[in-house]
């Protein structure tokens, strides 16, 4: 068997997220379908983790394997994109990879970006990739909340109730903000997270922005480890799923 390692960018707007449902659209069974097709066997396509529906990915990893080596690796990115890209998705690159290789299970570091569109007037060209706030947010007063967010600590406060992880401690290796004309990025990088707490890191440095919190009570919020006291959660549309380094 031949192992390779593939790099996709998708809009997340039409799918019911990454990972096969039972009923929907999603981007792990158009890819695996396509793949299965192009090389006449049933392939399963394994990815980095899964993103919610109306996630973006700027570069998801992903592996699968083929009883056939793929030697002509420019054809086969025509020919998959040939009918992916209609549907939002790209494959970037494919490279072998050895059998010890796996794209969740290998991973070192996740990166994730998330994009707010600061300003009155409602987005055109970036409509669906990025969460539109009208009033204008305090990005220094954001700033001093990434900080608190740093380190090793319980971040069950940030964690969906359906989430499956065995244990709500993370690292958070990096929370950058950056703004630019009438947008604010946000990077996070982690070796993993739970499920939405990005997107509800997000929303509680949107309550910060706003004034709505204090930056004592920002983080008695994060200290206290209940869901219920976590602001809304950001939407999914402002979330990029960056870059898996391995």
């Amino acid at each position: 068997m031949f192992k390779y390692q593939i790099l996709v960018e998708y809009v997340g707007t039409n799918f019911r997220g990454w990972q096969v449902q039972k009923k929907g659209k999603t981007i792990q069974g158009l890819i695996q379908e396509k793949i299965s097709k192009l090389l006449k066997e049933k392939i399963t396509l394994l990815g980095s983790g899964r993103t919610d529906t109306g996630v973006h990915a700027i570069e998801q990893s992903a592996h699968f394997e083929c009883k056939n080596e793929i030697k002509q690796k420019g054809r086969f990115l025509k020919s998959m994109n040939h009918f992916l890209n209609k549907d939002g998705i790209s494959i970037l690159k494919i490279r072998r990879r050895t059998k010890s290789f796996h794209a969740r299970f290998s991973a070192k570091i996740r990166i994730y970006k998330y994009v707010i569109i600061n300003r009155l007037s409602g987005p055109v060209l970036d409509e669906k990739r990025g969460w539109h706030i009208m009033k204008k947010l305090d990005v220094v007063a954001m700033k001093k909340g990434a900080k608190k967010l740093l380190g090793t600590k319980d971040f069950s406060t940030f964690r969906a109730s359906s989430c499956r992880a065995k244990s709500p401690i993370k690292t958070m290796t990096l929370v950058k903000i950056k703004s630019y004309k009438n947008k604010i990025e946000i990077e996070f990088r982690s070796r993993s997270f739970l499920q939405q707490q990005v997107r509800s890191m997000v929303g509680c440095l949107k309550y910060l922005g706003e004034k709505k919190w204090s930056l004592n009570k920002f983080e008695s919020v994060i200290k206290s480890k209940k869901r219920v006291l976590c602001a809304p959660p950001a939407p999914p549309e402002g979330l990029y799923l960056a870059r898996i380094i391995y």
